[in-house]
């Protein structure tokens, strides 16, 4: 059994083969999936994903990549939230990679989203691109502690995903952690307790060696899977039961019964 723990199967690369990629989820054993909004705008899709098959989930939350969209409040995310199939808040955090000007309105809108899943007791996602220092400082401000939730995509040190790990947070390695240059990123992905561990593909995005460069997909998240398993020396089938579980966990889902615990 494998998870991915973050995908976008909403989005127009994978929403018009859906029927494919859920196809190379069954004979890549990927058993369920968190699909990931961005918007509000987009959550409908996303939710509807989630109402059609009872293995997938969703979460509500606004991604921030997205300067010009509507301010999100904590009541708009906590009336979608209450729906069964939303097992979390994000994906949200910080992001300085590609908007160079002030953020101020990007930690505004991480707050809310903090606030709103505290509120809601759903765990969070958590964006963070060359804004670890931001991203960690007002997690502690918030007391994101309470809620905890996920350090998706994983890129940075073993210094910043310790931290993360101290707040609550489990850590989330995608298709990068294959690609040739990821040296740093595989000694991380040594170190971070198994029993704190995520994978993910972040499709359409992100593709694993040995389909980089390409769409990716839920079912791919196997070789992410496979290159940990290699890194620390374990079979893929430990690794596989080790962040299965740690999904279901964390999200508070019940595998068998493929419903929220309350």
């Amino acid at each position: 059994m494998l998870v991915d723990s973050h995908c976008h199967l909403n989005f127009p690369e994978l929403a018009g083969k859906l029927d494919d990629a859920l196809a190379l989820m069954r004979r890549n054993q990927v058993t369920h999936a968190l699909c990931v909004s961005v918007t509000l705008q987009d959550f409908p899709q996303v939710r509807a994903l989630a109402e059609r098959y009872p293995h997938l989930y969703a979460s509500v939350g606004v991604h921030p990549d997205y300067p010009d969209v509507p301010v999100v409040t904590e009541l708009d995310l906590l009336e979608l939230a209450e729906h069964s199939k939303v097992i979390a808040i994000g994906e949200t955090g910080l992001d300085y990679f590609r908007i160079k000007s002030d953020c101020e309105w990007q930690r505004e809108r991480f707050r809310t989203h903090i606030r709103a899943a505290r509120r809601c007791g759903k765990p969070l996602i958590i964006h963070m691109r060359e804004a670890s220092a931001d991203t960690l400082r007002i997690m502690r401000e918030e007391n994101a502690r309470e809620v905890g939730g996920v350090m998706h995509c994983f890129t940075g040190n073993w210094e910043e995903a310790q931290a993360a790990i101290d707040l609550g947070f489990w850590i989330s390695f995608s298709g990068i952690v294959t690609f040739k240059n990821a040296g740093a990123l595989r000694e991380v992905a040594r170190r971070v307790p198994l029993e704190r561990m995520l994978i993910e593909t972040d499709s359409p995005y992100l593709a694993p060696v040995p389909y980089r460069g390409k769409t990716n997909e839920p079912g791919l998240v196997r070789y992410v899977a496979e290159e940990i398993a290699r890194q620390r020396d374990l079979t893929l089938e430990q690794v596989a039961a080790a962040t299965s579980t740690n999904f279901f966990r964390l999200f508070k889902v019940d595998r068998d019964t493929a419903q929220r615990v309350v």
